[in-house]
């Protein structure tokens, strides 16, 4: 999971890249292990700032004053997709045609033929093991085509329909072009999200290309609206031009958004993600009270996993009658637990995370609300700490059903057997997890609570619960293969040739292929040490 940002300020004179890093910080819970700002400056100048770390390091003051020009492209990224190599930081850049900025949220089910037709046919080198490098070179092939001095809007957008009629898999993406303006595209399936938004000046309008509506209403954009499935937008200083440009396909965003990834205060495809977990809450509290009946079980207290659950976790206490209390506080300087790499690091930083009060356990049936239960390290340990501080007995409520299913669309839930869910009943979870009990919410309530906000939106992405993947092409081949390179054991091998850098093993590609099974697919080295080929990088130049 990432979060990609697109800025074009109508007045060339002012530099973008300030409010593309203030966006980029709002969009951090997107993405902690890297992030980048490409800006286009005099001339159609690329400057360029990007690294492995959090935005306010990468891109500290020093930094955001090299970055020239009055637009750019930004980036975070999620820790645990392909390699931690600088090298994968994005955006990525391609001189050739028209010097080309892309950044990329999504994964890519059909990268290794994807990479061999980039090879063999285009001739194109692919220089890291990111599915988003891939993808901006297709563009750049598609856009070579032309064969033109200079293209048009309506070059662009041939260029992007070539590419969803070649690409399976998810892809919200924002690019640049040297000297041109900014564009934004969405698969057909529109899981990933990526909207857009305007903000009147006096020279005139600036524009905004982002993941989530958070980023519009800080910066004070307005007219947020989402980039429709299969639609490519272009955004230059004479205007924007729209055209939808895929194959009709079953609009299908992805639900694991509301439930856990986007911010609260954001709005997704005209659903307000708090509303949603909500709504969310009071379906689960249904659910609860049903299930707590059957068992002849009393509960004294609600208490939220913080943060994500606190929204449900209210309404759930407010529907039950039920006391609701912050027994967990949280250290908000460690990252999101499930999205690290490596079991035992999600173990150890539970416990930095958060810290049980046991006035708010001690002799209590206490109810704990997630948002969803994936590997169960954290559900694990969180239960323990309630009763290390004297719980009585712990009901652990999940607002989603179990999970049991692969993600393919750029979430890092992929090896089957490292979720708690499955082949596991839902007395086994709990029995592994450590819980007197455990209340899944249904599939069914989870998409009518989120679907109520949006009926026109008739199917969600729902891989994860069901196995059942929208796109097509994803067969128990490749989910086996997949998994035998997103295993933690497989992740947490470091080469050892990298320097003591922690740089994942480079015989694993997270897009679902092997460098070694591929060895004609790229003409050059991989993830090799020059992190900034072709464009010079700012970050850490004094």
């Amino acid at each position: 999971m990432c979060g990609i940002l697109g800025l074009l300020l109508h007045d060339a004179s002012v530099d973008a890249a300030p409010e593309i890093s203030e966006g980029l910080s709002l969009l951090q819970h997107r993405g902690q292990d890297a992030c980048g700002i490409v800006t286009c400056g005099p001339k159609g100048r690329f400057f360029q700032c990007k690294a492995n770390g959090m935005v306010r390091d990468v891109l500290d003051e020093n930094a955001i004053a090299k970055l020239i020009g009055g637009m750019g492209v930004g980036h975070v990224r999620y820790p645990t997709a392909g390699s931690s190599n600088h090298a994968e930081a994005q955006p990525f850049y391609v001189n050739s045609p028209y010097g080309i900025v892309f950044a990329h949220n999504g994964n890519l089910i059909d990268s290794a033929s994807l990479l061999q037709s980039m090879d063999a046919t285009a001739h194109r080198h692919i220089n890291t093991s990111s599915d988003s490098e891939l993808l901006l070179n297709l563009f750049a092939n598609n856009l070579q085509q032309t064969g033109k001095f200079r293209i048009n809007e309506d070059d662009i957008f041939t260029a992007i329909g070539g590419l969803m009629k070649q690409c399976i898999g998810a892809y919200a993406c924002v690019a640049m072009l040297a000297g041109f303006g900014i564009i934004a595209f969405r698969d057909p399936n529109g899981i990933r999200p990526v909207g857009m938004a305007s903000r009147k000046t006096k020279p005139g309008r600036d524009h905004l290309f982002a993941s989530e509506s958070i980023v519009a209403d800080a910066l004070g954009f307005s007219e947020w609206e989402d980039v429709r499935p299969g639609e490519a937008v272009i955004i230059t200083r004479s205007g924007v031009s729209r055209k939808h440009v895929a194959e009709p396909a079953t609009f299908a965003p992805d639900i694991f958004e509301y439930v856990y990834f986007a911010r609260p205060d954001s709005v997704l495809d005209g659903i307000s993600v708090y509303r949603s977990r909500m709504a969310m809450g009071d379906a689960l509290a249904v659910e609860v009270e049903k299930v707590l009946k059957e068992r002849n079980i009393t509960v004294d207290v609600v208490i939220p996993v913080p943060d994500t659950s606190r929204v449900a976790a209210l309404n759930l206490a407010q529907k039950l009658n039920l006391p609701y209390r912050e027994g967990f506080i949280k250290n908000r300087y460690v990252g999101r637990t499930f999205i690290m790499p490596g079991q035992q690091m999600r173990r150890r930083n539970v416990r930095r995370k958060l810290n049980a009060m046991a006035l708010e356990f001690s002799g209590k049936n206490v109810l704990l609300v997630d948002d969803s239960i994936v590997r169960g390290t954290t559900s694990e340990e969180i239960i323990q700490m309630a009763k290390d501080v004297g719980a009585k007995r712990v009901i652990v409520a999940s607002c989603a059903p179990p999970i049991r299913h692969a993600n393919v669309y750029g979430i890092d839930m992929p090896s089957r057997a490292e979720l708690v869910a499955y082949g596991r009943s839902t007395e086994e979870i709990a029995q592994a997890i450590g819980a007197d009990l455990v209340v899944f919410q249904t599939l069914p309530d989870l998409i009518a609570s989120v679907r109520q906000f949006n009926p026109s939106i008739s199917t969600f992405d729902c891989s994860v619960f069901t196995g059942e993947y929208v796109t097509g092409g994803v067969s128990e081949e490749y989910l086996r293969h997949l998994e035998s390179l997103r295993a933690d054991s497989v992740k947490n091998k470091v080469d050892v040739s990298s320097g003591g850098g922690g740089r994942e093993s480079e015989g694993r590609r997270s897009n679902g292929f092997r460098e070694e099974e591929n060895l004609t697919a790229s003409s050059g080295p991989i993830n090799g040490t020059d992190d900034i080929v072709g464009l010079h990088n700012i970050w850490n130049v004094s």
